[in-house]
């Protein structure tokens, strides 16, 4: 075997390897987004469920006027932050929203009629459930974020992520400790 030949050799291997390493970067980015998209679904079927709540809970509560426009200004905020396509934004965002929820169920809590309301307890089994595809929705996010981003500062892959400007992505985090425990709401 020639120097040559073994030159030639080295060069395929490299570009091959340059190949298979942006195309599973390509494969990273994509899943992320479809993950970050998976979250953004659930986020607007929580946003949509949001008004139908407060109008259910001002039927039987019309003096907490405080409490409703909290959780409007909450939902109004989130929606706006989640345009922005920031997840440190927009889990910000969700944060006080979840806290203003909060508020709402603990304020449902004094009113037994509207506990036994069948409208009140179906939206809040579905606001329940679309919680928790969110939680879902952020784990795959998070796991795949996580992936991408040790592929793109894991040498040698580091200089195909380079020299294509793929960069790292930011995890959806909650930001309070606080907010880490799951709500307890009994009714």
């Amino acid at each position: 075997m020639t120097p040559f030949s073994i030159i030639l050799i080295v060069i395929v291997l490299i570009i091959f390897w340059m190949i298979l390493t942006y195309n599973d970067l390509v494969k990273l980015r994509n899943r992320t987004k479809e993950a970050w998209a998976d979250i953004d679904v659930q986020l607007k079927r929580r946003y949509d469920l949001i008004p139908n709540l407060v109008e259910t809970v001002k039927g039987y509560a019309s003096h907490e006027k405080e409490v409703f426009e909290k959780v409007t200004q909450a939902r109004a905020s989130a929606i706006s932050a989640e345009k922005s396509g920031d997840p440190k934004k927009i889990a910000e965002a969700e944060n006080f929203l979840a806290g203003t929820l909060k508020t709402l169920f603990a304020v449902a809590e004094n009113y037994p009629n509207l506990r036994a309301s069948d409208n009140f307890l179906e939206l809040q089994k579905e606001l329940s459930d679309t919680e928790n595809k969110i939680q879902a929705s952020r784990r795959f996010y998070n796991g795949n974020v996580r992936d991408l981003n040790i592929k793109v500062e894991s040498f040698p892959a580091s200089i195909i992520a380079s020299l294509f400007n793929f960069k790292k992505m930011d995890l959806f985090e909650l930001v309070e400790a606080a907010e880490r425990e799951t709500p307890k709401v009994k009714f």
